[in-house]
């Protein structure tokens, strides 16, 4: 391992990938309001995600991405299950700094959430590969804005609905009209940011670009 730059390469993007997306699951639970919107804090380190993804399409291929969401579905999985074990275990009393209800209020979220953060993350990483080389093949190496920009618009139109009906609409936890409009406010800030970091992406295919030619 690691004889080449290339390997190198896709070992950091994929443990940027992988950390990001699973703390954006862990930090879900959390809500924010800026002006009159309200979206869950697990948005912040979501634009990491939407470059690593688009660099690993670029470089590393289709298959590539596919794996990597499946690890990363599969380990986000994982983090839940050992949350469930840690907040099963009780607080030494007098001695934890943090109780037992703190950090069941933190991190004790409902199996509707998993369900939905793990599910949704899937799905719009599946859709976002399948979007990304369909403009990929289209296009070639020209418009990398088109291929980047695009699979994310479209990938996080079904996350941001399917997160917020399983977790919250199916249980009866918000009504329809709540489910909406929050899953739109949260799509639109999503695509906000995906317009932003196109120059950062263009960034990071001209520093990988020149890395692997090197090899």
């Amino acid at each position: 391992m690691f004889k080449t730059k290339r390997e190198l390469i896709f070992v950091i993007l994929a443990g940027i990938f992988i950390t990001n997306a699973v703390v954006a699951e862990l930090i879900g639970g959390k809500l924010i309001q800026i002006g009159p919107f309200v979206m869950s804090i697990g948005i912040l380190p979501w634009p990491i995600v939407f470059i690593t993804t688009d660099l690993i399409n670029e470089y590393f291929g289709e298959k590539g991405v596919r794996r990597l969401s499946i690890i990363t579905a599969c380990l986000i999985a994982y983090s839940f299950v050992v949350l469930l074990f840690a907040i099963a275990i009780p607080a030494a009393k007098g001695i934890s700094p943090v109780s037992d209800n703190q950090f069941q209020a933190v991190f004790g979220q409902s199996m509707w959430i998993i369900v939905g953060s793990v599910i949704a993350f899937l799905v719009s990483q599946l859709i976002d590969v399948t979007v990304f080389w369909y403009f990929k093949n289209k296009t070639g190496d020209k418009k990398i804005w088109l291929r980047t920009t695009g699979s994310t618009v479209i990938s996080q139109l079904f996350d941001s609905f399917i997160v917020l009906g399983i977790a919250f609409w199916l249980p009866g936890k918000i009504n329809f009209t709540t489910f909406i409009t929050s899953a739109l406010t949260g799509y639109t800030f999503k695509l906000i940011i995906a317009i932003a970091l196109t120059p950062i992406i263009y960034l990071g295919h001209d520093i990988i670009k020149k890395h692997i030619s090197e090899d």
